[in-house]
């Protein structure tokens, strides 16, 4: 409970610097790239290095990418029966396939399942969504503009994220024992990743071009934060026999909202910002309760 309370204390605290204009607009590319280079690295060495890794690591990085085929062949269809724009469609493929399974998943997983569950959380965010947001993302995000991804760009953008470094260093040094000064350091810095995401995607969230959007934002949602993860708890729970926390730890990641950097790159190249922008702000609002819900659902897997 004190964890979710800070989350929420967080996240309003940003939403109230934003409204009143005390920090700089630039904020959250600052706080982004703290945790990008110091908070998420740091929680990659110290909990991945304690990672028991297992059957269940396919099937957590296998979460990522079925997610997006699902949103790429739901979407693609219903746009093609809804006659939508080709942007548009776009825009949901990328912010209904790609969920904030770090700034918000981390901090998230630290609330309801404890800091023993940030090891899953972050093997299914680097190998799982970071990927697909480094490949999948950026080729149907080239395929629904004008541009067009290349191999070289798609590979340097993996090598060279900071998080993705630090868990191949992790991986490697799990038969050496860490000294406990460096376990100290690397909680300490690695702590600061839940009110920093939390105070970002705070002051980032915006609730303008609502009009118009009803009916896709009311679909694109209730496929990302309903219909995807019932899909994929059938799949894995029922069909495929999977159980344990590391398991609900998947399916409560998969349940996540749109991730902001879907956004950004749905805007970049000139997917309906202003679309993309309002699935991930309505999205993370209604998360809070949708995530509390889920975890209750799968507190017995």
């Amino acid at each position: 409970m004190n964890n979710i309370i800070l989350l929420i204390l967080c996240f309003v605290a940003g939403v109230l610097l934003h409204r009143y204009k005390r920090m700089p607009v630039n904020t959250p590319a600052v706080l982004n790239s703290f945790i990008i280079h110091i908070s998420l690295p740091a929680l990659t060495l110290l909990y991945v290095h304690d990672l028991k890794l297992g059957a269940h690591v396919g099937l957590m990085a296998a979460m990522g990418w079925l997610l997006f085929a699902m949103s790429a062949g739901f979407f693609w269809l219903l746009g093609r029966w809804m006659n939508w724009q080709r942007s548009t469609v776009g825009a949901l493929v990328l912010t209904c396939g790609l969920g904030n399974t770090s700034y918000l998943g981390l901090p998230m997983i630290e609330a309801y399942y404890g800091h023993q569950g940030l090891a899953s959380g972050i093997i299914i965010d680097q190998l799982g969504s970071f990927l697909v947001l480094s490949t999948l993302g950026i080729t149907f995000a080239g395929l629904y503009s004008s541009g067009r991804p290349k191999l070289s760009e798609m590979a340097q953008r993996v090598l060279r994220f900071p998080p993705f470094i630090a868990l191949l260093i992790a991986l490697l040094l799990i038969p050496v024992s860490y000294p406990e000064w460096m376990s100290v350091v690397l909680k300490r810095m690695g702590d600061t990743l839940a009110p920093l995401a939390l105070l970002s995607v705070g002051f980032q969230l915006r609730l303008g071009h609502l009009a118009g959007n009803g009916v896709k934002l009311a679909i694109g949602l209730g496929f990302k934060l309903v219909l995807a993860p019932l899909v994929l708890f059938i799949l894995y729970v029922p069909l495929l026999g999977a159980h344990g926390q590391a398991i609900q730890i998947t399916l409560f990641e998969s349940a996540m909202p749109p991730m902001i950097t879907a956004a950004i790159l749905a805007t970049e190249h000139d997917l309906d910002p202003p679309f993309a922008t309002l699935m991930v702000a309505v999205g993370l609002v209604f998360s809070f309760i949708t995530l509390t819900a889920w975890w209750w659902l799968m507190r017995g897997v």
